[in-house]
C-alpha cells in the first residue's frame, strides 16, 4: 500500500507539472503571435493634396453654373446665384495663354544654316582636294580619290 501512495503522489505531481507547462506554452505562443501581428496603420501621415485655385491665371473658373450665371467656384457644388449645379469647366485646365515665351534680348535667335550645294552655278566645287585630284565635295572631309583632306575653295563664293 505504501507503493500505491507514492505512485499516486508521483502521478498527481506529474499531471500538475505537465498541465502547468502546457498552459505556460500556450500563453507564450499567444504573446509571440500578438507581437508578430501587422498593423495597417501608416507610420507617417500622407500630405494632403493641395487644392487647385478657383480660377486659373487667365481668370477661368474651375466650376461654372449650368444655367450660365456669372462667376463660379473652385469645387463642385451649387451656384450661389440660382442654386443650380456647378459643372466642371474643361477650359480651366487648357492652356489658353497665347503670349509668346519671353526671349533673351542679348542673344539673337538661332536659325539653322541652310545647306549650300556642292557646286555653284558655274560648276566650282565648294571643297576641293589639296593634292589636286579632280572633283570635290559640298562639305569638309576627305578626298574620295586619294584620302587627303578637302580644303575650302574660296572661288566657290
Amino acid at each position: 500500500m505504501n507503493y500505491f501512495k507514492i505512485l499516486a503522489i508521483l502521478l498527481l505531481s506529474s499531471v500538475i507539472s505537465l498541465y502547468a507547462c502546457n498552459n505556460n506554452a500556450d500563453s507564450v505562443k499567444k504573446e509571440a503571435r500578438e507581437s508578430l501581428k501587422v498593423t495597417n496603420s501608416p507610420t507617417t501621415t500622407p500630405n494632403p493634396a493641395t487644392p487647385e485655385p478657383a480660377q486659373n491665371a487667365d481668370g477661368v473658373w474651375h466650376y461654372t453654373c449650368n444655367a450660365g450665371c456669372a462667376g463660379g467656384a473652385g469645387a463642385a457644388g451649387t451656384c450661389a446665384t440660382c442654386g443650380g449645379a456647378l459643372a466642371h469647366n474643361s477650359a480651366y485646365h487648357g492652356n489658353t495663354n497665347t503670349t509668346p515665351p519671353a526671349t533673351n534680348m542679348m542673344t539673337p535667335p538661332v536659325t539653322p544654316p541652310t545647306a549650300e550645294p556642292a557646286q555653284n552655278a558655274a560648276g566650282v566645287w565648294h571643297y576641293t582636294c589639296n593634292a589636286g585630284c579632280a572633283g570635290g565635295a559640298g562639305a569638309a572631309g576627305t578626298c574620295g580619290t586619294c584620302g587627303g583632306t578637302l580644303a575650302h575653295n574660296s572661288a566657290y563664293h
